[in-house]
């Protein structure tokens, strides 16, 4: 038995006005094929390209290993020259990715390799990042703090997204005082017997090749994983929905303090306390 998952719609390229009122308006995933052509980084963004123009800076490396009581928030696990990286993304998979790397104060010349595009809605201009992986490297089923809109542009390789919407929290097993899904259950591969309020919950799946965009809607979790080496980059936009938007001021605020002052005070006994919710919480709605 597999996820209950639709594929998320597909066009070729779409106009401001349909954008809105197809996708934006009614908070519907999309993938546009053909966006951005007239980018120079459509057809210059490579991980060879990276290597060359990034390659001296040392950048922070994550992992799937599981939340410690000890990890500051988005602590890196590792750190590497970004050209020893390129090496190792090619040379063999490889479970260390970069998450959350900012292109402009890193390396300012990439920003002439793009341009901000108009989709309707104001982008956060200082706020572009990149993300990394190896292949079957994966991120935990996660939304994102400020629940933004985001706009997801793949280069190189393919990779996986599955989505949710905030609706289908009460199946994911959301650990509690968090953004993440229970670590240990596979959205490749889900265990039901072992997780079975997952059976009740409904999705979105596609493949986003080189050059392809993917729309995630405010505040969807979402699970990407690379099935070849590549890199993508985000471009996001605050949320709309005053719901969604009290919501981020509160992870920002309250939350993510909360978290951390626990951590410190309780130790690994908060970690596990948190995980052990996370099943009792979700247990009614298997």
């Amino acid at each position: 038995m597999q996820l209950n998952l639709q594929d998320i719609p597909r066009v070729g390229t779409i106009t401001k006005a349909d954008f809105i009122k197809h996708y934006f308006k009614p908070q519907k995933p999309v993938v546009i094929e053909r966006f951005i052509d007239d980018w120079p980084a459509y057809t210059k963004w490579n991980l060879d390209y990276i290597k060359e123009v990034a390659g001296d800076l040392t950048v922070p490396l994550y992992d799937d290993r599981h939340v410690n009581h000890a990890d500051g928030f988005n602590q890196p696990h590792a750190e590497m020259k970004m050209s020893d990286y390129v090496d190792l993304l090619k040379r063999e998979p490889t479970k260390y990715r970069i998450f959350l790397w900012n292109i402009l104060k890193k390396v300012p010349q990439l920003q002439n390799d793009f341009t901000f595009p108009d989709f309707g809605v104001s982008l956060m201009k200082k706020l572009p990042m990149l993300f990394f992986g190896g292949t079957d490297s994966y991120t935990f089923m996660h939304y994102d703090i400020d629940l933004a809109n985001i706009f997801h542009f793949h280069f190189e390789g393919k990779k996986q997204c599955i989505l949710f919407d905030q609706n289908q929290t009460k199946y994911l097993y959301k650990v509690p005082h968090a953004l993440i899904a229970r670590e240990d259950i596979d959205f490749k591969n889900p265990d039901f017997e072992k997780w079975p309020a997952l059976k009740n919950a409904k999705g979105w799946i596609c493949d986003l090749n080189h050059g392809e965009v993917l729309y995630m809607p405010e505040g969807y979790w979402h699970y990407m994983r690379y099935i070849t080496p590549g890199f993508s980059m985000s471009l996001r936009a605050i949320a709309r929905n005053p719901v969604n938007l009290g919501k981020a001021i509160y992870n920002i605020l309250v939350m993510r303090n909360v978290d951390t002052i626990m951590r410190r005070i309780k130790g690994q006994k908060w970690i596990d306390w948190k995980n052990k919710k996370a099943i009792t919480n979700t247990k009614r709605f298997g």
